[in-house]
């Protein structure tokens, strides 16, 4: 992770300071003391380490921590924070989570770094089967469906793929009524896909339904052999 923050910044230019963190030294010039420490806490609690399946902070608790009761300031204040930091962060509040995060960029040809290409499918499909469909949540026997008939071996490579999406706080287990064990996305994993990248994605498969082949195909084309490298994908 700093390894990919130092290079970003090195392409910007190679002479500032080369700490991955430098550019939250200029938050002190667009925020006041109690802002500050306000983000530091979002940036703390969004750490899938720290946290565990309980990403960032509520909207109540980011005003609290401003002392402002105020959504003119609220909405300030993520503004003016993603102005100072947005070469390295991106500070997001999902309404419908209710949860402010923040979400280190990272480019998408480094994104192979953090998840492989089959986390990244089944992502992009939770993604799809959720954001876009508008389903609450998917099924483990919907993943099985659509990523391969049911096999000991098929089942073992999807859940050994999930693994990472459960660990960078991508997605969560889901409680349903039923046995079967069940995923949803969280605001991390609702977020991680910068709107050029889904853009590019929507042109690709030109709104035709969703499958393995074609996400696969995408990943590869675009991310995994050197495609277009100035777009991002934020985690």
């Amino acid at each position: 992770m700093n390894k990919e923050a130092m290079e970003l910044e090195n392409e910007a230019n190679e002479s500032i300071n080369n700490n991955p963190l430098y550019a939250l030294q200029s938050l002190q010039g667009f925020l006041t003391k109690e802002e500050e420490l306000t983000f530091m806490q979002i940036l703390f609690s969004s750490s899938a380490t720290i946290r565990q399946g309980n990403f960032g902070l509520s909207r109540k608790e980011v005003e609290k921590l401003l002392g402002a009761n105020d959504e003119e300031a609220f909405f300030s204040f993520l503004k003016r924070v993603n102005q100072a930091v947005s070469r390295y962060f991106k500070i997001v509040y999902d309404e419908r989570r209710n949860q402010v995060v923040v979400l280190m960029r990272v480019p998408a040809k480094q994104a192979r770094n953090v998840l492989n290409k089959e986390s990244l499918a089944i992502l992009m499909f939770i993604f799809y089967h959720q954001e876009v469909l508008q389903n609450e949540y998917t099924l483990f026997s919907q993943l099985i469906n659509s990523f391969g008939h049911e096999s000991l071996q098929v089942t073992r490579k999807i859940q050994a793929n999930l693994d990472p999406l459960k660990k960078i706080g991508a997605i969560e287990i889901y409680n349903t009524n039923s046995d079967e064990e069940a995923y949803q996305l969280t605001t991390i994993g609702a977020h991680l896909f910068s709107d050029s990248f889904l853009r590019r994605y929507a042109e690709f498969s030109q709104s035709n339904q969703l499958h393995m082949e074609d996400v696969l195909r995408f990943f590869k084309r675009y991310n995994m052999n050197g495609g277009l490298l100035n777009d991002t994908l934020e985690d």
